[in-house]
This record gives C-alpha cells, structure tokens and sequence, in this order.
C-alpha cells in the first residue's frame, strides 16, 4: 500500500480535519505503543499501520 492510499482511507476513515490529529496523537498498542506518525517515521510500511488502526478502530469493510 502507498502512503497516498493509506491517507486516503485515514481521511475517508476519520475525516480529513482528524486524520492528521488523530495519526499524531493516538498510541497503538499493535505498533508498539506509537502513533501512526511515529510508526510510518520508523519505517513500518503503510499497511502494517493501516492493519493496526483497522484492530482499534471499527473501520468500514469498504476500506480494510
């Protein structure tokens, strides 16, 4: 998955003005108690992120 698809299911997800602060703010226990900011910064590719928000969040079928 590419980083443009990845935001692309964030904004359709949470909202375009959320997205953003929830990525920066929000701590994931299946990346190791980092946000999504801090993973993808690390290196995990967008569809490990994307499969960790998709185990806390209730997103739509449509955008797993």
């Amino acid at each position: 998955m590419r980083l443009t698809e990845f935001w692309r299911r964030m904004n359709a997800h949470f909202g375009e003005t959320y997205a953003e602060s929830w990525a920066r703010d929000y701590v994931l226990a299946p990346l190791g108690g980092r946000t999504v900011v801090q993973a993808l910064a690390d290196g995990e590719s967008a569809k490990t992120v994307w499969r960790a928000v998709c185990q806390v969040e209730d997103v739509s079928p449509k955008l797993r």
